[in-house]
């Protein structure tokens, strides 16, 4: 009885964390479907009549279907650039082990741990020389360098995982590296290339500052859309704020929900062993 008490209780505990932690979403997506004097309402209003009017008038805005294209755009083709990289890149440390790899991969992830707000005045300043900004390409192609060090360190930890001995049955049987990294690697670190897809993609998805600095019209993003629209009437836009980040929070939702498991192997480094 003590034991089922104790389970109980932790599984209470940790349904009132994770509601704790939903409330803001779900206060966001419920003042979605309210009007503006609604949302401001005191006491707050928790039953009402909802409208759908805060979607229509989003969704005829021609700005709104510009900037969640970009998102879409930049984010996919960013994070397939940057995991492709990085996989090859993570599969030669882990086989052929170059000097100093060790110091080369913290100093890879070493780039991630330097603030945005560091690094925009450099990248501003050489976007501007060379003429790149608001440029789909070199706006997608940054992304991509900035994803490439994570990626290459958490696919290492799968790909180091992997018995070297596949690769050696490989090359007896006459197989090229890229057979080997392609039929036998690949295969067995797939939930690692999922996770780091998915991590780099909800980075790429959130990213403000640099869109914000080095893109402009052409290249703007939902998060750029949502400080640049925020205020109506001398006053915050509450029925935009809502409808819209209830929008942009979908797919990050819904590619966590299809691809938790792989998320759940990438957070703990879980790695596939084997030999032959």
């Amino acid at each position: 009885m003590s034991g089922r008490l104790s389970q109980g209780l932790y599984h209470a505990v940790l349904w009132l964390v994770a509601l704790v932690f939903f409330a803001p979403v779900f206060w966001i997506v419920l003042s979605s479907f309210k009007t503006a004097s609604q949302i401001l309402a005191v006491p707050p209003l928790l039953v009402f009549r909802p409208t759908l009017a805060n979607y229509a008038r989003l969704f005829a805005q021609p700005a709104f279907e510009h900037h969640f294209f970009n998102s879409v755009v930049l984010s996919v083709l960013a994070v397939l650039i940057a995991v492709a990289v990085s996989f090859l890149a993570a599969f030669a440390f882990s086989r052929f082990r170059p000097g100093a790899t060790n110091f080369l991969m913290f100093l890879l992830l070493s780039i991630r741990m330097l603030p945005g707000s560091a690094a925009i005045l450099p990248v501003y300043l050489m976007y501007v020389a060379f003429g790149w900004k608001d440029s789909y390409i070199w706006m997608t192609l940054f992304y991509a360098m900035f994803s490439i060090p994570f990626s290459v360190w958490i696919l290492k930890g799968f790909i180091d995982g992997v018995s070297p001995r596949f690769d050696e049955t490989g090359i007896v049987n006459g197989a090229s590296w890229l057979s080997i990294i392609a039929r036998l690697t690949f295969p067995q670190v797939l939930p690692g290339v999922v996770a780091a897809l998915i991590f780099n993609f909800i980075f790429v998805w959130n990213e403000f500052l640099f869109n914000y600095i080095i893109g402009g019209i052409n290249t703007a993003n939902i998060p750029v859309l949502l400080a640049t629209n925020l205020s109506h009437g001398g006053g915050i836009d509450w029925t935009f704020l809502s409808s819209l980040t209830t929008v942009y929070i979908l797919p990050p939702i819904i590619a966590v929900y299809f691809f938790q498991r792989f998320l759940l192997v990438g957070m703990t480094f879980g790695t596939v062993r084997g030999e032959v």
